[in-house]
């Protein structure tokens, strides 16, 4: 089932976190209080938890797209963070999962929000016990219980907008995707970039390389680093990467060779706009290497549904899918040339008008 259109399709990630190293009497790994200032609480809305996967809540990807929505939703209906208004709980390891959401049942919230497939069964679980919350699964479907409802992402056309963007950038005809752990929710950032890719290179009329690894983890900085030197010393000059925390590493790695390389290396951000990650110094100059980033609006979404829930309009036993149609998906300009610009927005129509077919498997 589709929703209604999100509205704004590049959003904009104002939000400053406070450092999520600390905690309160009230929840594990939360951070302390949001909400400033002298405005009055609104104490009529129902409250919403988040219940973070092992990223935590800075992982500068799928997490934080989530919690600066919250935070939006929290600044705009006047409520403050904690167990009156909005709270996330930091799952340090999945073992985690389960007690972070008893806490936030036990501090009495309306609508639990589990981010991340690695939640499904936790998140089930507990919906089944407690039929009177509101339970809201992102990236993964529940089935059959009213009081859920799921959101999924049409991630694959995002993608595939990102491997056009790469097949039209590089240099050496050799582009690559790093992904975190290899499932189907990130296969299909593979299958959809790998196909748009393809599509660019036969228009163009010449072969491009595509390389896939996977990380194994979500989690580890240090991996993505030591996969994207690798891809870079194979003469890749663009990487796409969907691997969470994981992906960080890419990032450090394009800085260290942009700065000090003529040859520009290119990195594709992905869920959220990455453009502020790929900034850089040469030659007193302020550079970036952000070519572009693939957007899941996972923070619109979270705003939308609880919303939704405050309402009295909660979607329970719905499953929601958010594609390009719906602009819960999409791509940056980021530093895309206006010729490319251009091919872009006129694949993006084709898709959503049918023309074009997105695989979201790579078999």
């Amino acid at each position: 089932m589709k929703i209604n259109k999100l509205g704004l399709f590049f959003i904009a990630s104002a939000v400053l976190l406070s450092a999520c190293g600390g905690t309160t009497d009230d929840s594990k790994g939360t951070t302390s209080n949001e909400t400033t200032g002298s405005e009055q609480v609104n104490s009529d809305v129902k409250t919403v938890a988040f219940i973070t996967d092992t990223n935590g809540v800075d992982d500068r990807s799928f997490n934080q797209s989530a919690w600066e929505g919250m935070v939006e939703w929290g600044n705009e209906n006047k409520v403050e963070q904690g167990n009156q208004g909005y709270q996330y709980f930091q799952s340090a390891n999945e073992s985690d999962y389960i007690p972070n959401i008893d806490q936030a049942l036990n501090a009495g919230f309306d609508t639990i929000f589990g981010i991340g497939y690695k939640l499904v069964s936790s998140m089930e679980e507990q919906a089944k016990a407690n039929p009177d919350v509101n339970f809201v699964m992102v990236d993964e479907v529940i089935s059959d219980l009213d009081n859920v409802v799921s959101a999924t992402f049409k991630s694959e056309e995002a993608a595939y907008l990102a491997g056009l963007a790469a097949a039209y950038t590089t240099k050496t005809d050799k582009v690559g995707f790093i992904g975190g752990v290899q499932v189907a929710v990130i296969e299909v950032f593979d299958a959809g970039f790998r196909q748009g890719v393809e599509d660019a290179a036969k228009e163009l009329g010449k072969e491009i390389e595509v390389v896939s690894q996977y990380a194994g983890a979500f989690d580890a900085p240090d991996k993505g680093r030591t996969i994207a030197q690798a891809m870079y010393a194979k003469d890749i000059d663009v990487i796409y990467a969907a691997a969470g925390a994981t992906g960080n590493g890419l990032f450090q790695e394009a800085k260290s060779l942009n700065e000090v390389q003529d040859e520009k290396v290119w990195v594709i951000g992905v869920d959220r706009d990455q453009t502020e990650e790929g900034n850089y110094t040469k030659d007193g100059k302020t550079l970036n290497f952000t070519l572009a980033s693939t957007l899941k609006q996972v923070g619109e979404t979270v705003k939308d549904l609880a919303t939704k829930a405050d309402n009295g309009e909660f979607p329970g036993g719905e499953h929601l899918v958010y594609g390009l149609e719906e602009e819960g998906v999409g791509l940056t300009d980021g530093q895309l040339t206006d010729d490319v610009k251009a091919k872009i927005e006129t694949a993006r129509q084709a898709i959503i008008d049918g023309t074009i077919t997105v695989k979201d498997t790579l078999k």
